[in-house]
């Protein structure tokens, strides 16, 4: 009974998402204010209904009633609850509940939220965010029931991916899902500016804070979809170019550049028609995203490679949404009125050149994991496009943004002078050269680009600190008072300050990871004893292991150094109930200087134990610098500037008041 209510709620969702569609839009075209009105409702009853459905499949993992199809292809009862659960959505049909779900808080939030946004461009968004939702309910009730009922119940359930039993991935698609579901937000913003043909600084602040959070969301989904590449799969490394975490990337990027634009359009009231382009490119690359994943076109451990035939569904909606998007882009466009001059060296000049890296750079990523597709496509020939070609495409497109990401903020608006900034800066560019100076007379050999690399990283973080320093005008000022500035800086100030430093870390993990990285692969018995990353690893022997639903092996390893223990690390071999699926556990030590990382492989004909094992220098800050950038997100989000609107209902009048003087 309980699935039938949650496929009922489906539909009557599906239903209520055509009324928040056609009867809001409909309202706009005759200006009726009683029909615009009516999209808020409908996006709550939505969100309700929904979530309804959402609980129906979750209450029947929970209960693991094997008789619904979902539940037994994807769960088991001996799973722990926390797996029942992730399980929900570890699986093609729940995650498009997931996603659904997400797509209509959102929605109900802008319902909620943007209240004192004008009538029309509040019903033209929720009636855009209900087309979408009237697409994926489609596609997730016509080809994706996830409530479909077996003839006959089974026993037991075949399990869940012993991959995808980790806390790590229990949480990663919920907040991926938040970012790519969030830039339908701004989406709808964009499509209802060109209906309008209206963009200005107020459409700019309204848009800022739901680019925001869809960004802080991807950037902590991203993370931890890293982290748990990193440690549970084994292969030593955090990110591979996989096409799957080039799908997450991508709307990153664009989101990235989105926001930085954004900026540009509320303080100066330019680069609207670029930045609408980039609020339509980033979902719509959410959307690409969603296609790769879920068409079947790819193989991946964390891809729903499903029947194609969902993957044609996907691609009308994307035809509809992206094609339609950019149709009306190219038709409206023009209808915008151009913004504020500016000088090439000014604030907006600087963030016009983010702009234009961050574009570049996608493009690259875009071309490399869509391109060998393309080909197989056209003639069936398989290539593997890898790190080699990102690195020479990527990177050279990333270092001199990073090199820039200091200077923009230190520049006035409209027209600026560049040298007055570096001399603010001095200091910065004499520490990241300190560095870099050092770590060439401690690494005299190479690699030679590494100390140049980690200087970059240096420059990031001292550069937000000397903005932070500029602002409240440290060295120029009494201390009480350069503190009173400081302390009265708005919260955006401190949160961009973050973020900036969070890129900065982010860059000196991955120049230690990738440039100082050691590697040892052994075959080994019990009390065999080598040295990986300056420490000394000892196996000391292995025991059975049993799990709620797994057995396997537990090797233990000691870790010392110049003969003083540090810890016992422990790698496991497990093999998963019911599919006899192996898994492996990686030995993690965390150090200040980096990780050692031990895995335990197969036994040889010999029956000794193969193990790799690595040191990763400087590996949290990767994952340090992403939760920087997240907190710095979340630090500018709480600014008053960044509420929705910015202007209370309760003060309206006020607010109003003081726009038009």
């Amino acid at each position: 009974m309980i699935p039938e209510l949650g496929h009922f709620a489906l539909a009557l969702a599906l239903i209520t998402a055509l009324y928040q569609f056609a009867v809001p839009l409909y309202g706009f075209r005759v200006n009726d204010r009683a029909l615009m009105a009516t999209a808020a409702p409908a996006s709550l009853v939505q969100l309700a209904l929904i979530a309804l459905a959402f609980a129906a499949l979750m209450w029947s993992y929970v209960v693991s009633d094997f008789s619904v199809e979902n539940v037994y292809q994807n769960s088991h009862s001996a799973k722990p609850m926390l797996y029942k659960i992730s399980g929900v959505w570890g699986n093609h049909e729940g995650s498009m509940v997931l996603w659904v779900l997400i797509l209509a808080v959102f929605g109900a939030s802008v319902g909620l939220m943007g209240r004192n946004l004008p009538d029309g461009l509040r019903a033209l968004v929720l009636s855009v965010q209900g087309s979408i939702s009237v697409a994926f309910l489609m596609f997730l009730i016509f080809t994706s029931n996830p409530f479909v009922r077996l003839p006959e119940t089974p026993i037991e359930g075949n399990g869940l991916n012993p991959l995808l039993q980790d806390p790590a991935l229990a949480f990663h698609p919920p907040f991926l899902y938040a970012g790519y579901v969030g830039l339908s937000v701004s989406f709808a913003f964009a499509v209802a500016a060109l209906i309008e043909g209206r963009v200005d600084a107020a459409w700019a602040r309204w848009v800022r804070p739901w680019t925001l959070a869809a960004w802080m969301s991807l950037t902590l989904g991203i993370a931890m979809g890293s982290w748990w590449a990193y440690y549970e799969l084994g292969w030593g490394g955090w990110w591979f170019w996989d096409p799957v975490e080039n799908a997450s990337l991508m709307p990153w990027l664009a989101a990235t550049a989105l926001l930085h634009s954004a900026i540009v359009v509320e303080k100066r009231n330019a680069l609207k028609i670029w930045t609408i382009f980039l609020a339509i490119l980033a979902f719509s690359l959410s959307l690409v995203g969603t296609f790769l994943v879920r068409s079947g076109v790819l193989t991946s451990v964390h891809a729903f490679a499903v029947d194609p035939e969902r993957g044609v569904f996907i691609l009308l909606i994307l035809c509809v949404f992206i094609g339609g998007s950019f149709a009306l882009y190219a038709w409206r466009a023009t209808s915008l009125q151009a913004g504020g001059l500016f000088a090439p060296i000014s604030r907006e000049g600087a963030l016009v050149v983010n702009n234009l890296l961050l574009s570049a750079a996608t493009a690259a990523v875009f071309i490399g994991t869509l391109y060998p597709l393309l080909l197989e496509s056209i003639n069936g020939e398989k290539i593997s496009v890898g790190p080699p070609y990102f690195n020479l495409t990527f990177g050279p497109l990333m270092l001199p943004l990073l090199l820039l990401v200091p200077i923009g903020p230190m520049l006035s608006w409209k027209r600026a002078e560049l040298w007055p900034v570096l001399q603010r800066l001095w200091w910065a560019a004499v520490v990241a050269v300190a560095v870099a100076a050092g770590f060439l007379m401690i690494y005299q050999r190479g690699p030679w680009l590494a100390p140049v690399l980690l200087a970059v990283g240096v420059w990031i973080i001292a550069g937000a600190l000397a903005d932070l320093a500029s602002r409240a005008q440290v060295g120029r000022v009494p201390v009480a008072v350069a503190w009173a500035r400081l302390s009265g800086l708005p919260r955006a100030a401190f949160g961009g300050a973050l973020a900036h430093a969070g890129v900065g870390v982010l860059m000196i993990g991955i120049v230690g990871v990738s440039f100082w990285k050691d590697e040892k692969v052994l075959s080994m018995n019990p009390g065999d004893t080598f040295t990986v990353g300056g420490v000394d690893v000892k196996f000391l022997g292995e025991r059975p292991l049993f799990g709620p639903n797994f057995t396997g092996v537990k090797g233990e390893f000691e870790v010392s150094r110049n003969g003083e223990p540090l810890s016992v690390v422990r790698s496991e071999k497990r093999e998963f109930l019911p599919s006899r699926q192996p898994t492996t556990e990686v030995g993690l030590l965390h150090r200040p200087t980096g990780d050692v990382y031990v895995v335990m492989g197969d036994t040889n004909a010999s029956g000794q134990r193969t193990v790799r094992s690595y040191f990763h220098p400087l590996v949290s800050l990767l994952w340090i610098g992403s939760a920087m950038m997240f907190f710095g997100g979340a630090l500018s989000l709480t600014d008053r500037r960044f509420r929705v609107g910015a202007p209370r209902p309760a003060r309206r009048g006020v607010a109003v008041a003081g726009a038009g003087s």
